[in-house]
Order: structure tokens, then C-alpha cells, then sequence
């Protein structure tokens, strides 16, 4: 546990201090670890829905779509605040998760389907719904980022600091979720649904609970965006984008682990952005699949886990 804590506090001190200290300076770098930790967080929201709730999904693009445009509509449209209205946001993604629970009794890919299908469903109405979402043409000049007590949060190092602080948050949820008896109870769902139904586990609540969460955790990274970048419309709000490589992260990291989602983001994305492209300036995605395809051979459970049992092995050895 002291361990845990050391690497804890060494975490926070690298990603609040450091991070900022060594390229707080350059925007190109910085925004690209915002990119970078947009996909994190709603990483970290699919896997706590995959490895808690069992469920895969390939339509976290309708939360994270619905989350952006409720927070940029309640900021441009009703005057809130920016951070009242990601919250708002996230929110608002909940109760879109409403529309996916009859889905719940679907199981493997069946459910995966469904979900995307809902995915596609919410960016037509986003596109129909012009008197609301103003359609194809988007939404510019959305409300930025807050300047309080003096530090602007919508510049690139303000932002970074907002998104880092919900990621955090989110696995911290992750955590606390997966360590308490609705997680045991979840976990143990995966080895036999029907055995904890008949000791009176509520399989489907606690499912359909993980839903929200990872629905609500997804919407607000979906506002944060919006507000971010100060653009939106519906083939962007809801790109495959951004149910695919949040995908891709969690599973290159460990989705299994708490901050495999993480480092999973922030590995692949930067690593596509500064090395692959300049290695393949066209179709430098290749590259990223070989990357993942490897990964998976080598290690099935993540680059995490693998970690650890390098750093296993050396302790062993050393001993």
C-alpha cells in the first residue's frame, strides 16, 4: 500500500509539475497531449464499461457527441457557465444512455451493434434538428474555458490542467468502483451471470448503472472538448473517432488496469503523432496497427501488465 501511494504521489507530481515545466511553452506539444488525454478519458469511461459491466461497446462517439453539444448549447443558448454546462453535459449523456438500456439483454457483439447503431441514430438527429444543433453547419465561436483567479484555462496549458484533473477523476472512480462490493459483484458476474442472479446479485442494474457512469464520464469529455476548440457539428461530435481509438488505448494499455487506458492514450496517440508520421506521413495508421497487433500478441492484457511483470522479474533477480 505504501508502494501504491509513493507511485501515486510520483504520478500527480510528474503529470501536474513536470508535464507543464518541460512543455508548457511549445503549443503544438501541449495540445497534443490534450488530444492525447481527450482519448484517455473516454478510455478510461469504456473500460470501466468493459471490464466492470462486462459490455462491450463500439458507440461511446453518442455520448461523447451528446455531452459536447448539450454544454455548448446551454453556454451559447441559455447563458451558463462553461463548467456548470460540462457538467450539464455529462449529464445530458447520461440520460441519452436511457435510450441504449433495452440493449442490456443483449450479450457479446449483439450489444456492441446496438450500441453503435444508437451512435449513428444521435449524429442524424444532431444533423436533422437544425432550429437546435444548427445541422451540418455547426456551432462556432462555442463559449472557451473560464479565466479564474486570474489564470485563463482556455489557453492550451489551462486546458491541459481541466482535462488532466477529469481524467484523474475518472479513475479514481474506476478504482474505488472496482475495489467496493459493486465491483466484486460485477466481476464475478463475468464467470456466471445466471449463478449471481440466483444469489440475488442485480445483474442488470449494476450493468445498466456502469452504463451511466461511462456515459456521464464519456459526456464530459465530449464538453470539454467543445469548449476547448470552440467548434462543433455532428460528423466531427460523433466520429467513429471517437469510439475507435479510445478502443485502441484501452485495450494497447490494459484495460483491465486502472491506468492502462491511460497510458495506453497517451502512448499511442503521441508516439502516432511525433513518430509514425514522420516515419509514414501517408497512412502512418499502419504503423499504429502493426504497433497494436504486436502488443496483443505479446502481451493479451496490455502494456501495463507487461510492465509489471518486467519490473517483477528485475526485483526477483535482484533478490
Amino acid at each position: 500500500m505504501q508502494q501504491r501511494t509513493i507511485i501515486t504521489i510520483g504520478f500527480v507530481v510528474l503529470f501536474y509539475g513536470a508535464v507543464p515545466a518541460a512543455f508548457g511553452s511549445t503549443d503544438y506539444v501541449i495540445s497534443s497531449i490534450v488530444a492525447a488525454l481527450t482519448i484517455a478519458g473516454t478510455a478510461v469511461a469504456w473500460a470501466l464499461l468493459g471490464n466492470l459491466g462486462g459490455m462491450v461497446s463500439f458507440g461511446h462517439a453518442a455520448f461523447f457527441g451528446v455531452g459536447a453539444y448539450v454544454s455548448a448549447l446551454l453556454t451559447m443558448n441559455a447563458g451558463w457557465p462553461v463548467f456548470a454546462a460540462i457538467i450539464a453535459g455529462g449529464a445530458g449523456a447520461s440520460i441519452a444512455s436511457v435510450a441504449i438500456m433495452p440493449a442490456l439483454r443483449l450479450r457479446g457483439p449483439y450489444f456492441a451493434l446496438a450500441v453503435l447503431a444508437y451512435a449513428g441514430i444521435f449524429r442524424i438527429l444532431a444533423t436533422e434538428m437544425e432550429g437546435i444543433t444548427r445541422g451540418a453547419a455547426g456551432l462556432l465561436s462555442i463559449p472557451r474555458l473560464p479565466t479564474i483567479l486570474g489564470f485563463d484555462l482556455g489557453t492550451n496549458i489551462g486546458s491541459y490542467y481541466v482535462i488532466l484533473t477529469i481524467v484523474l477523476a475518472a479513475m479514481a472512480a474506476y478504482a474505488w468502483i472496482r475495489r467496493s462490493e459493486i465491483g466484486f459483484a460485477l466481476l464475478a458476474m463475468h464467470e456466471t451471470e445466471d449463478a449471481t442472479r440466483i444469489l440475488g446479485v442485480p445483474s442488470t442494474r449494476l450493468k445498466a448503472m456502469m452504463l451511466v457512469l461511462s456515459a456521464f464520464i464519456t459526456g464530459i469529455v465530449g464538453a470539454f472538448n467543445a469548449h476547448h476548440i470552440s467548434f462543433l457539428d455532428p460528423d466531427y461530435a460523433f466520429s467513429g473517432v471517437w469510439t475507435v481509438l479510445p478502443i485502441v488505448a484501452a485495450i494497447f494499455g490494459g484495460f483491465r488496469t486502472v491506468s492502462g487506458p491511460f497510458i495506453g492514450a497517451l502512448a499511442i496517440y503521441l508516439l502516432d503523432q511525433f513518430v509514425f508520421k514522420s516515419l509514414l506521413p501517408t497512412g502512418h495508421q499502419i504503423i499504429l496497427g502493426a504497433a497494436l497487433g504486436t502488443m496483443i500478441l505479446l502481451s493479451p492484457d496490455g502494456l501495463v501488465p507487461l510492465l509489471g511483470r518486467g519490473l517483477g522479474k528485475k526485483r526477483h533477480a535482484a533478490t
